[in-house]
């Protein structure tokens, strides 16, 4: 049997933080619980899924406080490319720009997610040197509450714009679009990350449309 590979390219949800209720409180969810690991779980053996979720990843940014490494666009390529060939990947980026640090808007982020697509679609990491599918998660709405809140000051409102426009960039690059935020929501522990239930049922989505697509 031939197995499918799936990865999965995003920030602390993909990562798995736990919700945190003070800097530096940077938990993680045990590999089962994590929406990755509920994906391996329900796909089952003919498929690989791929962990590559890095706390406080942005898109396209390097971050002038937690470092260079956090831009999620340079990284991409190799990251794809080390793990050829890649079936599909799933995307899910975009909260970490929502930071007061970077002051960028909706629009700004929607089309520097556009960027990570069209990397992807151009390193011909797929099956016979083809393209991988592509899966775009807009992240569930933030909420400004916890000592997060600061830190994402005036991030929230932005953040309830990203799906609709995450959708024409998906629709643009010819990519399969998922909308997290109509499937789940943040902890109000913190207002960024996913409490485990909501991890069970983002997995389980992701799931149910890999099945549909590959």
């Amino acid at each position: 049997m031939t197995q499918k590979t799936v990865l999965c390219y995003g920030d602390s949800n993909t990562h798995g933080t736990r919700p945190m209720t003070h800097a530096g409180g940077l938990g993680r969810f045990a590999r089962e619980e994590r929406w990755t690991g509920v994906l391996a779980q329900t796909l089952g053996a003919s498929w690989r899924v791929i962990e590559e979720g890095l706390p406080a990843r942005t898109t396209v940014h390097d971050d002038p406080i937690e470092g260079r490494h956090k831009n999620g666009l340079s990284y991409l390529r190799a990251c794809v490319e080390s793990h050829l060939p890649v079936d599909v990947v799933v995307l899910m980026l975009g909260t970490n720009d929502l930071k007061t640090r970077f002051s960028v808007t909706p629009a700004d982020i929607a089309t520097s997610v556009g960027v990570l697509l069209a990397e992807i679609a151009a390193c011909g990491a797929g099956p016979s040197g083809a393209s991988p599918k592509l899966v775009l998660m807009a992240p569930a709405p933030i909420v400004e509450v916890g000592f997060l809140g600061e830190i994402f000051a005036g991030g929230a409102a932005k953040s309830r714009q990203l799906a609709k426009r995450y959708e024409q960039v998906a629709s643009d690059a010819g990519a399969h679009f998922l909308d997290a935020g109509a499937i789940i929501e943040v902890s109000p522990v913190d207002g960024v990350h996913f409490a485990a239930d909501q991890h069970r049922v983002l997995g389980q989505r992701v799931a149910a449309l890999l099945q549909q697509i590959a």
